[in-house]
């Protein structure tokens, strides 16, 4: 099994787009990370871009002891020295160079021949050589570069003592054929390459830099730089957590694996995210909040029966606990009282049934519904086993800062009859209760309102909790719906039928006490 390094540049590559600065502490902090994940080279950062460049790539340099830590540097001597000032601290060193390659680039941003690139390039590498014995050499835009040009620039820098030889897709431009063809030719072709380690490095601006790493490793690369989250210039470097969970789940197919604790790939991501506030999309291979979700009643009793169903590999292997059963509108009764037992809920099957369709109906007004939304369903159907004297139809409210509150509630007796009655009240609530109390016909006191938010957000549930009183005897309801108003209404009638069931209940001890006394 060919063992393939990774390289790590979200210190450097990644923190360069807009939005993903870090300070120096929140740099060492992700340094840790990426060494407890296991990545082979940590790129710290371009050490002569700045003075806070520098600081960070040697704090770096002092605290990781586990894997090599490099620092970017054009092929300028000035550079190389800033870049080994603060990388050197480091038990394993490594100075990266670069110079552009590409006849767009040597002529409109170099302004410089190919010889005098050539020349450069073979020069600062043997600088950079006498300062360390790791010397990595990128050939800036090398997907668009002439080959006989890379050639001749990779033979001069290997001979001049580069350890890597790297081949960057600077600008994202080519297909996965292309690379692969790029990796074979160059292995094929350039004298001494077999004695040095083959890297790329791809960009993501037509969305292929993963797709280009995986083609240059069938080809023969034996590192692949890229960073977590696949954050970096433009549209992003390659995703490390995608590059590595391709090779480990595809391991049949690569031939190939990397030395990184996939374990460590969720606490990583999750880390990046939130040092620099750049929010993960939920639909994100790997990583993104949906990656193991599921929503739809077929999959969701196809993962519940057997994982591999639907998923091609573990949640756990990314340090994941399990796989997450999102309900929707779009899930199944399976999924259901699945979540139903986890919350421990041991509900017969009618009750199951009826809750079902409770939780459908609210599924159509909720994107998801969570397990407080379930539980709040749950204790609302226990409260409604009473039996019901009353039940809500229809309610219509008129109100408003410039009228007087007016509610008119429809409400059905036992014996199938409607009652509709109007009433006005200090607010819509109030107008409510005191309609609903000229249909029941009792002398009822409240004596406590409460409501509460079962979940955030804007679709979330409102739980009112209501207690009543009537001749002595205090009784709770509770109602649930995204609209207060019609939960409050729907916990008063719910209180007013647990009242009526307990007089009644209390009606007939009476009587049977009596029966027994004669």
């Amino acid at each position: 099994m060919r063992m393939i390094k990774i390289f790590d540049t979200t210190l450097r590559d990644g923190e360069q787009s807009p939005g993903c600065s870090m300070n120096i502490n929140e740099k060492i902090e992700m340094a840790r990370q990426l060494e407890a994940l296991g990545v082979d080279v940590i790129e710290a950062g371009f050490a002569a871009s700045s003075q806070g460049d520098y600081n960070s790539v040697k704090a770096i340099a002092k605290e990781i002891k586990n894997c090599v830590v490099a620092s970017l540097a054009r092929s300028l001597p000035q550079d190389i020295d800033s870049a080994w000032g603060a990388v050197k601290y480091t038990e394993n060193p490594r100075l990266h160079i670069f110079i552009a390659t590409s006849p767009i680039h040597m002529e409109y941003k170099l302004r410089k021949t190919p010889d005098e690139v050539y020349e450069q390039a073979v020069e600062m590498t043997k600088y950079a050589k006498k300062y360390c014995s790791d010397v990595e050499f990128s050939a800036e835009d090398a997907s668009r570069s002439d080959r006989k040009f890379l050639k001749r620039v990779f033979e001069g820098v290997i001979k001049a003592g580069a350890t890597t030889i790297n081949v960057p897709d600077t600008v994202g431009y080519v297909s996965p054929s292309e690379m692969a063809d790029l990796i074979k030719w160059l292995r094929e072709n350039v004298e001494g390459m077999d004695k040095v380690t083959l890297s790329v490095h791809c960009h993501n601006d037509l969305g292929l830099a993963v797709a280009n790493s995986l083609a240059a490793i069938l080809a023969g690369a034996e590192q692949v730089e890229c960073t977590v989250n696949g954050i970096g210039e433009r549209a992003g470097n390659a995703a490390l957590e995608e590059i590595v969970m391709n090779l480990k789940t595809r391991r049949d197919f690569y031939g190939a694996d990397t030395r990184i604790d996939n374990t460590q790939i969720y606490k990583t991501s999750r880390m990046l995210s939130q040092i620099t506030g750049v929010r993960i999309p939920p639909n994100k291979a790997i990583v993104g909040d949906n990656a193991f979700a599921h929503e739809s009643g077929i999959h969701q009793h196809g993962v519940l029966a057997n994982s591999l169903t639907y998923e091609i590999m573990t949640p756990e292997s990314i340090g994941l606990s399990r796989s997450k059963m999102v309900l929707g509108k779009h899930s199944g009764r399976h999924a259901f009282t699945q979540r139903l037992r986890e919350l421990g809920f041991n509900v017969n099957l009618d009750v199951a049934d009826s809750l079902f369709k409770e939780f459908k109906a609210l599924a159509d007004k909720k994107k998801t519904v969570s397990d407080r939304d379930i539980e709040a369903l749950v204790r609302r159907s226990l409260s409604l086993e009473i039996p019901e004297a009353y039940k809500l139809e229809r309610y219509v409210i008129n109100t408003g800062n410039t009228i007087t509150p007016t509610s008119s509630v429809t409400l059905v007796k036992s014996d199938g009859t409607h009652v509709e009655e109007v009433a006005i009240g200090f607010g819509p609530v109030d107008a409510s209760f005191k309609a609903i109390n000229m249909i029941v016909g009792l002398p009822i006191e409240l004596e406590d309102y409460s409501i509460e938010a079962v979940t955030g957000g804007r679709d979330a549930q409102g739980e009112v909790s209501v207690k009543i009183s009537s001749n002595g005897k205090t009784v709770k309801g509770y109602g649930l719906s995204t609209d207060i108003l019609e939960a409050s209404i729907l916990a008063y009638v719910n209180a007013i039928n647990n009242l009526i069931y307990e007089s009644e209940r209390t009606e007939k001890s009476d009587s049977a006490e009596k029966e027994e006394a004669k």
